[in-house]
Formats: C-alpha cells, sequence, structure tokens
C-alpha cells in the first residue's frame, strides 16, 4: 500500500503494508533510528513522535494511519544541524544518561512546550508522566525542559 505524509517537513511516500507498526517503518525502513522501541505496548514512552503537535506512541499506531499526516521525529527537531534548544538543554542538564528514554523525552516536551511555552515544574511533570526513565530520576529531565523553555522565550523575545 502507498501512503504519502510528511516526515521531518519532507514529503513522504513509502509502500509499506497497511498494518507495519509505525516504529518498525520508522527505524527498519527510513533509519531513523532515533525512535526506541521499550516495551512495544505503550506503557513506556520511547517510541512517543509528534503527529502535528500532539504525541503519538508510534509502536502501538499503523502504517495506514500515517496517510496525509503531518510527523516529526527525534531527528527533525535538530535545524540544519544544529541541535534544537531542547536537546542543548538536555545535554547541558546532564538529562542524558543512558539515553534510551531521550528521543521520546524530547518529543513530549517539545509538545508540552508548543502547547505551554512557559510551563511549571508541576506541568513539566505532568507534561513527560507517560515517559519512563530509568536512570535519571527526572530531577535533570525536567530541569533540562525548564531550562530549554527559558531559552526559548529568550529567543522569540530578545
Amino acid at each position: 500500500m502507498k501512503i504519502n505524509f510528511t516526515l521531518n517537513g519532507i514529503k513522504t511516500e513509502i509502500d509499506a503494508a497497511p498494518d507495519c507498526r509505525v516504529v518498525d517503518i520508522l527505524r527498519e525502513d527510513l533509519g531513523l533510528t532515533g525512535t526506541k522501541e521499550g516495551c512495544g505496548a505503550g506503557e513506556c514512552g520511547a517510541c512517543t513522535i509528534l503527529v502535528g503537535d500532539e504525541t503519538r506512541l508510534s509502536c502501538l499506531m499503523l502504517a495506514a494511519q500515517l496517510e496525509g499526516l503531518e510527523i516529526t521525529t527525534v531527528e527533525g527537531l535538530a535545524v540544519d544541524g544544529s541541535m534544537h534548544p531542547l536537546q542543548e538543554a538536555f545535554v547541558q542538564s546532564g538529562a542524558v544518561q543512558c539515553g534510551f528514554c531521550t528521543p521520546g523525552m524530547l518529543m513530549s516536551a517539545q509538545a508540552l512546550l508548543q502547547k505551554n511555552p512557559d510551563p511549571s515544574r508541576e506541568e513539566i511533570r505532568e507534561g513527560l508522566s507517560g515517559n519512563l526513565c530509568r536512570c535519571t530520576g527526572y530531577q535533570k529531565i525536567v530541569d533540562a525542559v525548564e531550562s530549554a523553555a527559558g531559552a526559548l522565550s529568550r529567543k522569540e523575545n530578545p
């Protein structure tokens, strides 16, 4: 089945079985290995992508559901080879340890900041609540999102 969608700003057409999982298409067919599969059951958030400006778990999404949509993966955050402020903040805050949950965390944080550019720490925790991390204890991740929100605000309002 031919499926047309926009992936990280680029019109894309793939030929895939309609019941193929999006996480598999991204990783195996399109080589976008930033999206991780943790649990395969929609419990961990490692496979989080953006569909429009909403988060979706790509392990629970089927190829046929991609038709006509705008998809952003973690690879789509960087612009012209430069890290997105969220990515920079994760590195600077020490929010990346093993890195397995990081892509999903980044995508959830991006969705949060698109809707709420100045979230409280509690709102950040709530926005990331569908993403599990076994390494950081979450404090540094919350710090990173808070820092990125400030950086993005300064960038928009110099």
